[in-house]
């Protein structure tokens, strides 16, 4: 595997993991009623994980232009790291919602 492809998968696994890592912030920010810094790390999420879906759309690009990606046991390791991100983020917005309403009603 060349360095340009390491980079590639290392930088997926990297905003993966800093996506979940602020999801999991907001939700023990809710926890706290702090909302404001729960939405701020959602935001920070969402922004890992556009530059993940960047380098995505930079691959299949490649791809669609005759330039194979390699697939290998890192890639699908980074792929699969991402998608879990993804879950997981979704689910921490939807907790946060829940605090938030538990909050309004008391």
């Amino acid at each position: 595997m060349n360095t340009d492809n390491m980079e590639v998968i290392m930088g997926l696994i990297m905003e993966g993991g800093n996506a979940k890592g602020f999801a999991v912030e907001a939700i023990r920010a809710a926890k706290q009623n702090d909302f404001s810094a729960a939405k701020n790390f959602l935001d920070k999420s969402n922004e890992s994980l556009s530059k993940a879906h960047n380098v995505q759309t930079n691959m299949l690009t490649k791809e669609a232009q005759g330039q194979p990606n390699e697939v290998n046991l890192y890639m699908v390791h980074a792929q699969d790291h991402l998608m879990t991100a993804i879950t997981f983020r979704d689910l921490a917005q939807e907790i946060v919602e829940l605090y938030e309403k538990i909050v309004e009603k008391n």
